[in-house]
């Protein structure tokens, strides 16, 4: 940190402009800061020998007081201090091989802990580098916390290293962005940014702190004086300077509050509760189809399980809702969605959003009626100007309106035979896919049978992490996450790149859980360098990478539409062994010990068990699996 404004580093400052805005300052202020100034000395030199000695230390309390276990960074000088300062209270600080893995660490610890996630990162690149994270956060609807460093507030704008307009650069993608211009501004901002992400709809904050709010006073006190001169101007500027100083410390160290602010978001009123209720008595082919809001807090998973188990409607699971009800529950319905959803004649969007995962709505039936329940009162009606319409549209956690749904309706009996009818055919689906497993291709193994293998073999404890293409998007058909929040994919966004920072965060969330990353080879390449993190923190993550040498879900629809394969093909890397030189343990899985397959499985799970990260590099040939797959 370099703020003497004689450096060749920074800009050196238009005196006379630094002259204008002492006067003007000076005039506004002097009252205020005079008043301070008899406690300036005592507040800076005379502190407690508990109190907080610089700006990272009231940072790390008022993460330490909202419970947070990690925060995820890649160092810079900007922000050392928090970094230190958590630490130093026993925080753990994680530090990842790229900016964009630690914010997609902590949307993992946010989604799983129900929590605020947590991501400090230097200034400028270190900043821009997160954005697709952010974007990522903001869509998925994931409570995140981005600390950026900055530059120091008197030289914002004048050519300070990494100096750019970040709150411009985060308006439209958090729901609070905010710069801590003096110390004692610390502790309330960054509350409000918690409260903020995860009141109402959640999503991500950012709060940015320039250097010299997180330094100590005296080196700060130390960069920032003017050389002496025994001119008017430079008097003057010596003083404006000594004010600004004064102003950014005092009332730094005063007892303040850090405890949590409430946390609030709307719910279904009793009105609303009983047309519901009405509504799905009358049903006979009632649907609920649940996106990831129903997994937020406050409703425990088990009671919202217990609640569809009374109900006893089919259920179609998106997003961080899949596996809630279990592998195998007789009203998980996974198959022809769009053509039951037609045939419905009720159907609950619980947290689901009628975009393109529902083909903006167009697949609801006009004959059925529609109760939507939504956090977000935009994403609650997106599309209903165009291709549906709501019988109700109710602002509110879905997961509660559930929980009240069933212990409203008091002797409801579901109609079996409806759901019964669809879990067969659902069953016939599923045997002619697994029937697709024995296939043989030349020279590669049938991806299909690989995922089958490994749906029989992961813990019932296992996280699944879905980072890719067309091979992940097979994995989502045929893997069967055991229970609730044990299945993480990116969201509505579509990211690419999320499994090393996804699994990094779920494995520390859960230490004791197995966690797979199920990677195509394609999205590999985003964060194959984090097994250095995995390695170095103590992250025994499992990798599978179907590896068919292309970006195959592009390459279904460019090649037979457009007649070119130009910038979809890839080659058979040996991903393995890059994984081993960051300090993992790799296995190629190829048609030459495809006997053995469940056998290597079986021991990449016990070598995880035993502290490696594994990453299973499966060379796999292409199937018509998921022909028409992708979206426009």
């Amino acid at each position: 940190m370099d703020l003497d404004p004689d450096t060749d580093q920074d800009m050196e400052p238009d005196l006379l402009a630094l002259l204008w805005a002492a006067l003007v300052s000076a005039t506004l202020a002097l009252l205020v800061i005079a008043y301070k100034l008899g406690l300036l000395h005592h507040l800076i030199y005379k502190m407690e020998p508990d109190s907080p000695k610089h700006g990272g230390e009231i940072v790390a309390n008022v993460l330490k007081a909202h419970d947070v276990k990690f925060v995820f960074t890649l160092v810079g000088g900007h922000i050392s201090p928090i970094l230190v300062a958590c630490e130093k209270i026993g925080i753990r600080v994680v530090d990842t091989r790229h900016e964009v893995t630690a914010v997609y660490a902590a949307d993992a610890v946010a989604r799983l802990s129900g929590g605020i996630g947590v991501a400090a990162v230097t200034a400028g690149p270190g900043v821009t580098n997160t954005v697709t994270a952010v974007k990522n956060a903001q869509m998925a609807e994931s409570p995140v916390l981005l600390i950026g460093g900055a530059a120091s507030t008197l030289l914002k704008g004048r050519g300070a290293l990494q100096d750019i307009d970040q709150l411009s650069l985060f308006r439209t993608l958090c729901k609070f962005s905010a710069t801590v211009k003096t110390v004692r501004d610390i502790a309330p901002v960054l509350r409000k940014a918690i409260m903020v992400a995860m009141s109402g709809t959640p999503g991500p904050v950012f709060v940015e702190f320039p250097i010299d709010v997180l330094y100590p006073y005296h080196i700060v006190n130390k960069n920032i004086a003017a050389k002496s001169g025994s001119g008017i101007v430079s008097k003057l500027l010596k003083w404006y300077l000594q004010m600004y100083l004064q102003n950014l410390f005092v009332g730094a160290w005063e007892p303040t509050d850090i405890s949590p602010l409430p946390v609030v978001f709307p719910k279904a009123t009793v009105s609303e509760m009983q047309r519901c209720v009405e509504l799905v008595s009358r049903a006979k082919r009632p649907v609920i189809v649940l996106g990831s809001q129903v997994m937020l807090p406050p409703t425990p998973a088990q009671s919202l399980r217990e609640a569809l188990e009374y109900l006893g409607f089919p259920c179609f699971l998106g997003g961080m809702a899949r596996g809630m009800l279990g592998k195998n529950n007789s009203i998980h319905i996974r198959n022809k969605r769009a053509d039951v959803l037609k045939k419905a004649d009720l159907v609950i969007l619980a947290g689901t959003v009628c975009d393109f995962r529902l083909s903006y709505g167009r697949i609801l039936s006009k004959h059925s009626n529609i109760i939507a329940v939504n956090r977000d009162h935009k994403q609650l009606l997106k599309n209903s100007d165009m291709f549906w319409k709501p019988k109700i549209a109710i602002q509110g956690d879905a997961g509660s309106f559930l929980v009240k749904l069933a212990n409203l309706l008091t002797g409801y009996t579901s109609p079996l035979e409806w759901t019964w009818s669809l879990k067969e055919e659902d069953k016939k689906i599923d045997k002619i896919n697994r029937e697709k497993r024995t296939e043989k291709m030349l020279k590669y193994l049938n991806p299909l049978n690989i995922l089958y293998c490994l749906d029989e073999i992961i813990a019932e404890d296992s996280i699944i992490v879905a980072d890719g293409g067309d091979f992940v998007g097979s994995s989502a058909y045929i893997l069967h996450p055991r229970g609730p929040l044990q299945w993480l994919d990116p969201g509505a966004f579509g990211t690419l790149g999320v499994g090393g920072g996804f699994a990094l965060g779920a494995k520390l969330c859960r230490p004791k859980s197995e966690v797979w990353i199920i990677y195509g080879d394609g999205s590999v390449g985003y964060s194959i360098a984090e097994f250095d993190t995995f390695k170095r923190h103590k992250a025994p993550i499992i990798a599978l990478v179907g590896n068919d040498a292309c970006w195959s879900q592009i390459s279904r629809e460019q090649v037979p539409m457009l007649g070119s394969s130009v910038a979809c093909n890839l080659a058979y890397t040996d991903y393995h062994i890059v994984a081993e030189g960051y300090g993992g343990k790799g296995y190629l899985l190829n048609t030459a010990n495809e006997n053995h397959t469940e056998d290597l499985l079986m021991e990449a799970k016990m070598e995880a068990h035993g502290g490696n990260p594994i990453l299973i590099n499966v060379l796999i040939g292409k199937s018509n699996f998921r022909e028409g797959s992708l979206s426009v």
